[in-house]
């Protein structure tokens, strides 16, 4: 026999409705927990998972399709559309009494980044490498150099050529526009010019007057000079602080020009014409100085310099203040080497004649740069 019929159990007032079959949220925005899950707060009550519609074999119709996923709202044109407003049933819902949809995030792409020699990232569009700029910073600095040297050739009337010919014949002419006394200092310091680094002090006894050359060299020598010819020969003897040494130092202004004196400075280059005793420099003797005894036998040691941007001879002769004799004079070059052993480099008579030559040939280069300099 059948049995008595099911009783229905009126429905709990205070319980909320069930969600609609078709609804794709729940009544309330999820809770995200670990993992990405969707939890509830405690004291919720738990809501049915939405039934997940089954994978069609093939597309669904029209109708099929709008009725498993409900239309998404349309866009507002402007952008003060109203806020959503959360219903008393949990869910947000705009004007009209619709769902709200989720808001779409609005996403955009950065420029595409790179790397650099050091592992560092940066913007492909930018890709100026520290020394392509160094290269075209130098590349813009050298064509001003050059540019404005160009310029100031034109400004001044005068190429390279023409300028430094100009320096040359002018430093031709100092033997008569300069004062003996910036020719041939008083005192003469000589720091370092010593055997052994030691300080050397020269002082003045004597300048010879202006001439000619006949005198004031050997035959050989003066025979080996004869091609750059003899302007004016400038002569002056010092003394050491002790006054055991004499030096006669002495400037030969020529008459050649810049190739011949050229061809003067590679003769006693390359033929060592500079450590020939036959082509020794006469010293100046003054009668009443302790240089009254320095003659052609009391030479000890000696050296010259041939100038190629000048037209000048430097050179220096020394010996013993008391007028002894010399039977083996030696070069400059040869008693300041290293080990020198002859009497003449124990003395240090070669220091004497090259510390005075350099010192009077390096006062002779700054007086001629400054005689040379054009007025600004």
């Amino acid at each position: 026999p059948p049995g008595p019929p099911p009783v229905r159990r009126p429905a709990d007032p205070a319980a909320p409705p069930p969600p609609p079959a078709s609804a794709r949220f729940p009544d309330a925005p999820p809770r995200t927990g670990r993992a990405g899950l969707a939890t509830w707060a405690p004291g919720e009550p738990a809501r049915p998972e939405a039934p997940v519609p089954p994978v069609p074999s093939a597309r669904p119709s029209r109708d099929r399709d709008r009725d498993a996923y409900p239309p998404a709202p349309a866009r507002t044109a402007t952008p003060s559309a109203a806020a959503p407003v959360r219903s008393a049933s949990g869910a947000y819902a705009v004007a009209g009494g619709r769902p709200a949809a989720a808001a779409r995030p609005f996403v955009t792409l950065g420029a595409p980044e790179g790397y650099d020699e050091h592992g560092r990232g940066r913007a492909l569009g930018v890709r100026i490498r520290p020394r392509t700029a160094v290269a075209a910073a130098c590349l813009v600095l050298g064509l001003g150099l050059i540019g404005g040297a160009v310029a100031g050739s034109r400004l001044t009337g005068e190429t390279g050529d023409s300028a430094t010919a100009g320096s040359f014949a002018t430093a031709g002419t100092l033997w008569h526009s300069t004062p003996v006394d910036r020719l041939f200092p008083p005192t003469v310091e000589g720091r370092g010019a010593g055997p052994g680094g030691a300080d050397r002090t020269w002082t003045r006894v004597a300048v010879a007057p202006d001439s000619g050359c006949a005198d004031a060299f050997d035959p050989l020598l003066r025979e080996t000079l004869a091609p750059v010819g003899c302007a004016r020969l400038l002569r002056a003897t010092y003394t050491d602080a002790t006054q055991s040494f004499v030096t006669t130092v002495g400037l030969l202004f020529t008459t050649a020009d810049a190739p011949a004196m050229s061809s003067l400075a590679a003769r006693f280059r390359n033929e060592g014409l500079g450590r020939r005793t036959d082509l020794m420099p006469r010293p100046y003797a003054a009668g009443g100085t302790v240089a009254a005894a320095f003659g052609v036998r009391q030479r000890a040691s000696w050296t010259v310099s041939v100038l190629t941007e000048a037209p000048v001879v430097v050179y220096a002769v020394s010996g013993w203040a008391d007028g002894r004799t010399v039977d083996t004079p030696q070069s400059a070059a040869d008693a300041t080497k290293a080990g020198a052993a002859t009497a003449v480099a124990q003395a240090g008579l070669g220091n004497e004649a090259q510390g005075l030559a350099d010192r009077i040939e390096r006062g002779f280069r700054k007086t001629a740069g400054s005689a040379t300099e054009k007025p600004s």
